[in-house]
């Protein structure tokens, strides 16, 4: 019997949807599931066309359940086992969504515990359904979570709360994920996929050269917390470029002429 995809691609205008494909495993990650994430970002990021990712999961109970420890990686091209010497699936996908030029959202459909939770995390914004509920367990299974792992749980909740999160294992629910910073939006679940989309095309329709100048100045900071020599060079060009762009005098005349600005990425 074929196997269904682990990941469905959907591109409407500017806006590309991932879904994590494993309904019936609630939709836990599997090594091919996550190289998948990988290419298919890869494969945008040399098309640039895309202005936004949504990453969900398939049905209404899970964004994903987290990493199926049991799945095999299957099909890998010569290319890929190379990659996956120095890296692991999970590596990979998680550096293509932080890396990718624009901004990736987490559309949380259900709950994501584990490895899903860290993928959600490495997203730039998270909104979710109201009967939503995250945890991170390593502690329950034995394990020391890697710190590039904890780093991101740090920079998106603070230490005090990663420290909470990882050694009680808890399962957290909406209320507390907002308190907490790890999510940006709790709506009702029937509202999730058209707040998503409104969100997504609202960014969309932003300045492609605005969007991935301020997403590669936000992750340097984010790295590094102040901006050495050589990335503050890196973030003055990205600001120049900007101010000498064809799109910056497209925003001006359509400010002054009352219109929705036309940009063109340039």
């Amino acid at each position: 019997m074929e196997q269904p995809d682990q990941l469905l691609t959907e591109e409407s205008g500017n806006i590309l949807t991932l879904t994590l494909n494993r309904p019936k495993k609630r939709n836990a990650l599997t090594p091919e599931m996550l190289v998948r994430v990988y290419e298919e970002l890869r494969f945008h990021v040399s098309k640039d066309r895309v202005r936004v990712v949504i990453l969900r999961g398939a049905g209404d109970r899970a964004f994903s359940s987290g990493y199926d420890i049991n799945a095999i990686p299957t099909g890998m091209s010569p290319e890929m086992e190379k990659l996956l010497q120095n890296k692991s699936p999970f590596e990979l996908a998680v550096e293509s969504i932080v890396n990718f030029p624009y901004p990736v959202i987490a559309m949380l459909n259900g709950f994501a515990f584990g490895g899903a939770c860290d993928l959600a995390v490495a997203c730039d914004l998270r909104i979710a359904a109201d009967h939503v509920q995250m945890g991170m367990v390593p502690a329950r299974l034995g394990m020391v979570y890697f710190p590039e792992g904890l780093q991101r749980f740090v920079r998106a909740i603070g230490l005090s709360r990663t420290k909470e999160m990882f050694f009680t294992a808890r399962s957290y629910k909406t209320d507390r994920l907002k308190e907490m910073g790890l999510v940006d939006h709790v709506v009702p679940q029937d509202e999730l996929a058209s707040v998503t989309h409104t969100l997504a095309k609202e960014i969309a329709d932003n300045a492609p050269l605005s969007l991935r100048g301020v997403k590669r100045i936000l992750n340097l900071i984010s790295a590094s917390g102040c901006l050495d020599e050589s990335q503050q060079a890196e973030a003055k060009k990205l600001v120049q470029a900007s101010l000498e762009s064809a799109d910056l005098k497209e925003g001006q005349a359509a400010f002054l002429e009352k219109r929705k600005p036309i940009f063109k990425g340039k």
